[in-house]
Formats: structure tokens, sequence, C-alpha cells
């Protein structure tokens, strides 16, 4: 099962809205005869992949898969029934599928006798299909905020420089966590003051996300920002209100969406469903401070991503603004899930405290 979590992380940004999902044949000696994982949405899945390899070995033996094989048909037909046809004898999953169209494959399974384990290693083939379980379960996408900041959280220096606070080689791992989200969002503050690009650089066969800007007055990106070149696509998102001429004589993608219920920036809550329809199923929140604190008041972060230098700067723009938390009993926990040296950086990641451990 560590095998096919492994395989799962290879379709990362490359099957939405489908979710990653890896796959290892056995053969009746225990020996491993195929592997496979999704590559691509409309493409086979990862038992069939896994079972093409195997061929006639696999029958009689295992097919151990990341998440509870189908059970429908749609853009491909259902790997409960490949299984049973190429004639393995027991399948292992670690994931029961909780798309209410594609499950009931185990059920499928045992129905035509094959031995069903389930809950292998669940907690790591949850982990790396995190993204797409929570859109599933959320009928939003996954959020993943992230930041690069000092030790003293810092984002920039007192006189607005912030180039560049962290190293190449974690700059050059945000370009992995992009390749790996359906969309990149930024808020006007940032679209203004970086003119940012937001595009993935220097990871081979990676698939270029959606990049979406909040921009409620519909003044910061203007003709010519780099976020309306032609090297992925672009969504600017206004209000109702505002005065969208100037875009879309340059061409920009515009949605319109109502204001936050408290009257300050724009629902977050529907451009997350918008975006969601657009089968958008993670989202990798790179703008400042202030869209952040927005973000964290209405409970929308899953994940955060920190990257912390080595320096200080002891005044700036801090990495969070007001969200809304007076006391520290109202503090947002977060569970530690990893730490790694990225060059002379730290990375952190963090998600939210379960209920048991709050």
């Amino acid at each position: 099962m560590r095998r096919a979590v492994d395989l799962a992380a290879r379709g990362l940004g490359r099957t939405s809205p489908n979710p990653v999902v890896g796959c290892v044949i056995l053969d009746p000696a225990g020996r491993t005869v195929g592997e496979g994982w999704h590559k691509r949405a409309g493409g086979p899945h990862a038992e069939i992949h896994a079972l093409a390899e195997a061929g006639d070995d696999a029958r009689g033996g295992t097919a151990v898969v990341t998440l509870e094989p189908c059970n429908h048909t749609g853009r491909t037909g259902p790997c409960s029934r490949a299984l049973v046809a190429a004639g393995v004898v027991r399948v292992v999953y670690a994931v029961a599928d909780p798309n209410p169209t594609a499950h009931g494959g185990a059920d499928a399974l045992a129905e035509a006798g094959i031995d069903v384990e389930a809950g292998v290693l669940a907690a790591q083939a949850e982990e790396v299909n995190t993204a797409w379980l929570t859109a599933v379960r959320r009928q939003r996408p996954h959020v993943h905020w992230k930041y690069a900041a000092t030790l003293d959280g810092r984002t920039a220096a007192a006189d607005g420089t912030s180039r560049w606070i962290t190293s190449g080689p974690a700059r050059a791992d945000v370009h992995r966590l992009r390749a790996e989200s359906d969309a990149v969002l930024v808020g006007s503050g940032t679209a203004r003051t970086d003119d940012p690009h937001l595009a993935v650089r220097d990871v081979p066969g990676a698939e270029q996300p959606l990049r979406v800007v909040l921009d409620s007055s519909a003044a910061a990106v203007a003709p010519g920002a780099r976020v309306l070149d032609d090297r992925a696509p672009t969504l600017v998102v206004t209000s109702t209100t505002a005065d969208t001429s100037v875009l879309e004589a340059a061409g920009a993608d515009i949605l319109r969406l109502p204001a936050a219920r408290d009257g300050v920036g724009l629902d977050l809550r529907a451009l997350l469903a918008e975006l969601h329809r657009r089968d958008v199923r993670s989202v990798l929140l790179e703008g400042g401070p202030t869209l952040a604190a927005a973000f964290l008041a209405e409970g929308l972060v899953d994940r955060i991503t920190g990257y912390l230098a080595p320096a200080l700067l002891g005044a700036g723009p801090a990495v969070l603004a007001d969200a809304g938390i007076t006391t520290i009993t109202q503090a947002q926990r977060f569970t530690l899930t990893g730490t790694e040296l990225i060059g002379p950086d730290l990375r952190i990641t963090a998600v939210p405290r379960t209920t048991e451990e709050s």
C-alpha cells in the first residue's frame, strides 16, 4: 500500500476533477506483477493500468488500491468489474470512496466472491488525496494557504521590499505546489503591488492552474498585467457593481460575485462554489495578509504551508491581518504535519485541529 500511495502522488495536478489513485497487483505468490496510477481525467484508472501490466499474472492474485474501486460507468468503465474479470481473488483498499455516484465497488466485489479488506494505511492515502476528498465531502475546493515570512512573521520590510525573503529552493518548491493545484488565488493588494504571474515554472509536464485574482473594484488588474498573458487561463473576480469595461476590452474572463456578509470584500463561499462548479478541486491561496485573514475568518483554510526564512526585520507587514480574533481563547489551532529544511529555509505544514484534538 505504501507503494500504491507513492504511485498515486504521481498524478497530483493532472487528474482533476478526478482523484489521484495508485494500484499494485500481486500474483498468488505475493510478487508485484503490475503497477499503475490515474494519469489524467478521462483516461484509464489506476486499476486498469496495473491490470494491463500484470496480464494473466493477476489471476488468483491481490489488488492493492489507495481508493475503493469505482462501481460506475463514466468516461471509463467500472474498475470493480475489471478486477472481477481479471480473476483477482482479493482486493485491499485504503479509503472508501465518498462519491455517491462511484461508491459501492467494495460491495460489488464482495458479491462476486472476492475477499475485500478496507482501511489499510488509510491516513497516508487520505493525505495524498486530501484535495479531492475535501472537495467531495464539502462540495467546495480544498484551500491551501501558502506564505513566506521571516522568523518574526514579516512578509516584507518597512519600505515594502520583499524580494527575496526566501531562497531559490523554497521558491522552486512553491512552483511544485502550484503544479499540484487546480487554481492559484491572490487578491487585489498582491495584484497591484507585485504584478504576479502565478504560472508554474520549471516543473516538467505540469499543467498550468487557473489563475484567479479577486479584484472587487476591477482596478488592480490593468491591461498588460502579467496574469493576462496566454501562459495560463485567468479569471478576474469582481463585485456585481464594478466597471469591468477595461478588463473586458483586454479579453479577461470575468466573474461577478456579491459582497461578503459584512460588506467588506467578496463572498468567498460563493467564490468557492463557482470554482467547484468549474471543476476546480484544489486552490493554492497565495494572497497577502488581508485575503488570508478573510479565508481564515470564514473557516475556509484546509492546509497551511509556511516558508520561514532565517532572517529578522522587526517591522513591516505581518503575515496575517485581522481575522476577527480578539482573545487567546479564540485562536485558531492547527496540528503540525511536517517540518523540512528547504535550502536554508524551514517549511512547515499544518492542518486544522480535529474535534478530538481540540
